[in-house]
């Protein structure tokens, strides 16, 4: 079972975020964990991997980005973007007093990491990257920004359950009954009027992706910045769709001592208790601060 308090902290715009915060339940064994999900994901992603980094004697924090979970929706939407959400996790830090965090970063967590690390040098001791870098494939984001904010609420966890096949199941094949219940219950959130509902604001779509024809931004600086000088971790799911294995070479030459695990017959993006994704964060905690 989790065991975690809820924290809320203001941005300097007045919002209040969310962060589920896991004490550590051994004696202190390093910096802590901020955990920082994808698009539309929220902190109840890592209820099975916090509990477990906790148990090493880490503190974690699962943050709720805003406009997902139990953050505040955000009045504008033009402001959900990554600059924002990079002044939110640092905003949250300082508000918890905590000076330095290993970030571990699925997707979009990911690209806040990346660029936090890179305006924010010293906060950020070590990285785990899942199924993000520096380039990702445009097929892919456009594929995700096909149903991002467009899913109605349904009536029941049968449906929501549909949903989540619909738009995943090519990425987890072969799943039980009981994975895809699990999953929609992380994703979807029982609204006051009864109706099941995604757990985001569908207006974070209104800034994603980029203008037909736009070149997309060169990250690789930012990465080299960002990860260059601290240990950094990549898991890729071998059948992911935005992080191409001609990507992970790239982000190897960039950084040669960048540890890498692949989890077999996942795609976008791994749970992270698959066995080769854990027992690579395990090994790779023992190391850092």
């Amino acid at each position: 079972m989790d065991t975690f308090a809820d924290r809320f902290v203001q941005t300097t715009d007045g919002l209040n975020i969310y962060l589920r915060d896991y004490q550590a339940t051994q004696p202190s064994s390093g910096v802590p964990v901020l955990c920082l999900h994808g698009l539309t994901r929220n902190s109840k992603d890592f209820a099975i991997v916090a509990p477990r980094i906790a148990a090493l004697g880490r503190r974690v924090l699962a943050m709720d980005v805003r406009g997902r979970g139990r953050s505040d929706y955000d009045p504008e939407p033009m402001r959900y973007g990554i600059p924002t959400y990079v002044q939110d996790v640092q905003t949250g830090l300082n508000a918890l007093g905590i000076d330095q965090v290993v970030i571990l970063g699925t997707s979009m967590g990911g690209l806040i990491a990346m660029v936090l690390g890179a305006l924010a040098p010293g906060r950020m001791v070590a990285a785990i990257l899942n199924d993000v870098g520096p380039e990702i494939n445009p097929a892919a984001v456009a594929k995700i920004a096909a149903y991002v904010g467009k899913t109605e609420p349904v009536n029941t966890w049968a449906e929501a359950v549909q949903v989540m096949r619909a738009n995943y199941e090519s990425a987890a094949p072969g799943m039980d009954d009981a994975f895809w219940l699990s999953f929609a219950e992380r994703c979807f959130d029982v609204r006051p009027d009864g109706k099941i509902a995604l757990s985001y604001d569908p207006n974070i779509a209104a800034p994603f992706g980029m203008p037909q024809g736009a070149a997309p931004p060169d990250l690789k600086p930012v990465f080299q910045a960002a990860f260059g000088p601290i240990p950094t971790l990549l898991v890729r799911g071998g059948r992911s769709e935005l992080l191409l294995p001609e990507h992970v070479a790239d982000m190897r030459a960039l950084k040669p001592d960048l540890s890498f695990v692949e989890v077999p017959n996942v795609g976008h993006a791994p749970q992270l208790d698959e066995p080769a994704a854990w027992d690579a964060i395990l090994s790779f905690l023992a190391k850092v601060p």
